[in-house]
């Protein structure tokens, strides 16, 4: 049954939001005072800053969490939640006898098996739901309901997200990728100010949230995927070539990870995995006039100086005996052997 209350994030709207401009500062330690006081505060009043304006509507409910769906607009995977990374707070709640700080849900219309969809409190929401199918079936799911369009959803959501250590570099990042092209057209620089975000370090997050999965998937986790290794990927991932072994030596890592795996052991440890792919091309060989091409008496005549997305650069060798015409179809004889090597001209 609901019942109204003073706005619990209206209460909180005259706090001042501090802008970031780079990422979000590490969560305090656990257990510390700051966490209980300043972390939970402040992220409550970053959850009010965002949703000013916007909510029309407050009102706390008890709900049946079988009732309540997962926004997808969320950062934190829901299927990546396990007892072990919700201990501390279902133990919280037990102890406190019931959630003291509600999540955020708003209505949705059109689904017979859902009443409200969750914006903030995922990790609430899991947590509620393993204690009612473990010995607390009574346990209820305290939400307050607001009126929110979904840009103004993402805002929040992300808010609550930069309180979060296990919600990783990746998931925030695929999140923004998602969220630029539903709800900011594309425009970084609009979704930068938006979230008062540098624009640089929102450039940076869209990067690593492209990496492909097959490369991800070398990693043990994909919460091992931090962004200043998962930028570095990403740009040792711009020449094709080099991308294409990045890519073998991401196949190894899997099986290996697999194996360590089945044996019980642990991981292969997420720098160890970073340092592989990325040190991958230069193993075994050298960058360096990698494509040589010489005419029929042995005289170098082309070679490859770089090869990557902005293109080709070929070197002309003077020496080496050809004409004019000779040497033109010498450079396309170099272009074509480059495209079977999967090293062309990306068009």
């Amino acid at each position: 049954m609901a019942r109204k209350q003073s706005d619990y994030l209206a209460a909180l709207l005259s706090d001042e939001a501090p802008q970031s401009t780079e990422a979000p500062p590490a969560p305090p330690e656990r257990g510390s005072d700051r966490l209980r006081g300043t972390t939970l505060l402040g992220r409550e009043s970053a959850l009010a800053r965002v949703a000013s304006g916007e909510v029309r509507q407050v009102t706390q409910l008890l709900l049946d969490p079988a009732r309540v769906r997962i926004w997808p607009g969320n950062a934190r995977s829901y299927a990546h939640l396990t007892e072990a990374s919700c201990r501390e707070l279902v133990d919280s709640i037990i102890a406190e006898g019931g959630q003291k700080v509600p999540a955020v849900v708003r209505r949705v219309e059109g689904d017979a098996a859902h009443d409200y969809e969750v914006i903030a409190g995922t990790r609430r929401h899991w947590s509620i739901s393993w204690l009612r199918a473990h010995s607390y079936p009574d346990m209820m799911f305290v939400a307050q309901v607001a009126t929110l369009d979904d840009e103004a959803a993402f805002r929040l959501a992300d808010l609550e997200n930069r309180a979060r250590a296990d919600v990783s570099d990746l998931e925030r990042a695929r999140n923004y990728a998602a969220a630029l092209k539903t709800h900011y057209g594309n425009h970084a620089s609009r979704m930068a100010e938006r979230l008062k975000l540098s624009k640089g370090w929102l450039s940076k997050m869209l990067r690593v949230a492209a990496l492909p999965d097959p490369i991800v998937a070398a990693f043990a986790s994909p919460g091992d995927v931090q962004l200043k290794g998962g930028y570095a990927l990403a740009q040792a991932l711009d020449d094709r070539a080099d991308a294409a072994v990045i890519g073998g030596e991401a196949k190894v890592l899997v099986r290996e990870q697999q194996h360590r795996r089945d044996k019980g052991l642990p991981p292969i440890p997420p720098a160890d995995v970073l340092r592989r792919l990325i040190d991958a091309p230069k193993r075994g060989q050298e960058k360096k006039d990698r494509f040589v091409w010489t005419t029929p008496h042995g005289r170098v005549a082309v070679t490859a100086q770089t090869i990557n997305r902005q293109g080709v650069t070929l070197r002309l060798h003077a020496g080496s005996g050809l004409g004019h015409d000779d040497m033109v179809e010498m450079v396309r004889k170099a272009l074509i052997e480059l495209d079977g090597h999967g090293r062309g001209l990306q068009r």
